[in-house]
């Protein structure tokens, strides 16, 4: 069996990093009513007298549960995360932290979308809150990555943040799955949701911390990956007074001008193959891959993403922004050639008319941050390619005049998805520790004035074993 047939075979549940939904429902306790505290397995924890009337302002339902166990450690076995929502985005030898007890709320807010199937609701703009009993007086709020479901961050972000002492909320983002273009009424309107919603749910945990603490939050900081990180970016260009910071692990790129994905993708659907095939064009089909901003040294990534990623990516994020291009079909023809009519592979954003553009300056970003937000982001990465991606997004900050509240880590060899690792690791490293030392850095700049590590590229540490590459990540030069 080929190395690509493996990476196939064990990555199948992942399906896209910035499109996959879960399928799979979360083994759910039985519903409750607002507000009502639900029995569940793994239950057991003393709570506070005040648990079952706590309220999460504007949901719809809600579910309130006392869980000796916050963590995956606790949840996956109580039924109050799912699996299959964060499957693939981190190596599988990431530590599982444990001993965080305390009461955790799901529910959703009113929507008319109902591609979310957790806990067999079928019904979009689910959310999950988790309130520790030892809080350390912050809250986590985040997106998730693709389209995926509320769960998504559990992983590589909740376990760490509520082993911190962090009370933890996050958004399904206000629609799932691979149809997600559906939602809406124009053009750009399933995007935009994504940001509402983050909104209200930061504003509604903010809350539901007053109720259960006696106290707002002292700090609320906004993290994600992929569009977990866009939405970020957003968030504090758009709502700061919400936020004291944020960090951006890879965060997607919308802009008018570009570059965007409508701008990088289809290169990559035209050229990948003549490359593959070799022969007397595969030189020149390589030179323009290159051109477009997929890293050289990056190569042995490109069959994987070329077909998993690339094409489903663009033509369900065209069909969101620009449906009229291929008529009334939806979301394209799948690995069509180019010269077919309506290809994806032979789209030309900039010849588009006006209309595309401005649906995409309604979701953009425009550097302008409001707080101090942290990006990291791979030299490998092979979706969101980063010269046309987080070396784009730092240009426009500076270029905002925002630097001084911006610090940006190329990590060399991290890529988008670090499940990849786990069949690279001579040749990648994960992000997800060094999603953690930025983290850590903004803490520190917050709390205490500590000014973070300059801006730069941080190398690979030479001869670094896997467990110190799942464990390190130096921003600092020294």
């Amino acid at each position: 069996m080929s190395r690509h047939t493996r990476i196939r075979g064990r990555l199948a549940v992942l399906t896209v990093a910035l499109l996959a939904g879960s399928a799979l429902p979360a083994a759910a306790p039985a519903a409750a009513g607002v507000g009502e505290a639900a029995p569940a397995p793994g239950e057991g924890a003393a709570c506070p007298d005040r648990t079952p009337h706590l309220r999460v302002p504007g949901a719809e339902h809600q579910r309130v549960a006392c869980l000796d166990e916050l963590t995956t450690a606790g949840t996956v076995d109580s039924g109050h995360t799912d699996k299959a929502d964060w499957a693939g985005l981190t190596p599988k030898d990431l530590r599982t932290p444990r001993g965080v007890p305390g009461i955790q709320l799901d529910g959703y807010f009113p929507d008319s979308s109902h591609g979310n199937t957790n806990h067999g609701w079928r019904h979009d703009s689910q959310f999950v809150i988790r309130l520790p009993h030892d809080w350390n007086g912050g809250l986590v709020v985040t997106g998730s990555s693709g389209n995926r479901e509320q769960y998504a961050n559990d992983r590589a972000i909740g376990d760490w943040a509520l082993a911190r002492g962090y009370a933890f909320a996050a958004t399904d983002k206000g629609n799932t799955g691979a149809k997600f273009y559906r939602d809406g009424d124009r053009p750009g309107d399933a995007i935009a949701e994504w940001n509402t919603r983050f909104t209200q749910l930061t504003r509604a945990a903010r809350a539901v911390i007053a109720q259960r603490y006696g106290r707002p939050p002292a700090r609320t900081l906004a993290t994600g990956l992929s569009n977990g990180g866009y939405l970020v970016r957003w968030q504090l260009e758009n709502r700061p007074e919400l936020y004291d910071g944020g960090v951006d692990w890879e965060g997607t790129l919308w802009r008018g001008d570009g570059p965007n994905l409508l701008t990088f993708l289809p290169p990559a659907l035209r050229y990948y193959p003549d490359y593959a095939a070799g022969g007397p064009g595969a030189d020149r089909a390589h030179g323009k891959m290159l051109a477009a901003g997929y890293p050289a040294g990056s190569e042995f990534l490109w069959p994987f993403h070329h077909d998993n990623y690339w094409d489903v990516t663009q033509r369900t994020y065209r069909e969101e922004l620009d449906p009229g291009y291929d008529g009334s079909t939806e979301a394209g023809t799948p690995y069509c050639a180019p010269g077919t009519p309506d290809c994806d592979a032979d789209y030309d954003y900039h010849s588009r008319p006006p209309e595309v553009r401005a649906a995409v300056e309604r979701i953009g970003l425009t550097g302008r941050i409001g707080k101090p937000l942290l990006t990291v982001h791979g030299t490998r990465d092979v979706l969101l390619p980063i010269s046309a991606s987080s070396d784009a997004y730092a240009r426009m900050v500076r270029e905002a005049g925002r630097g001084e509240l911006f610090r940006y880590y190329r990590i060399e060899d991290g890529t988008h998805t670090d499940a990849l690792f786990d069949e690279f690791p001579e040749r990648l490293r994960p992000l997800v520790p060094c999603h953690r030392s930025a983290f850590r850095a903004l803490e520190g700049w917050l709390a205490r004035g500590e000014q973070p590590p300059a801006s730069r590229t941080v190398p690979r540490p030479a001869d670094a074993g896997r467990a110190e590459l799942l464990t390190e990540c130096r921003l600092s030069g020294s």
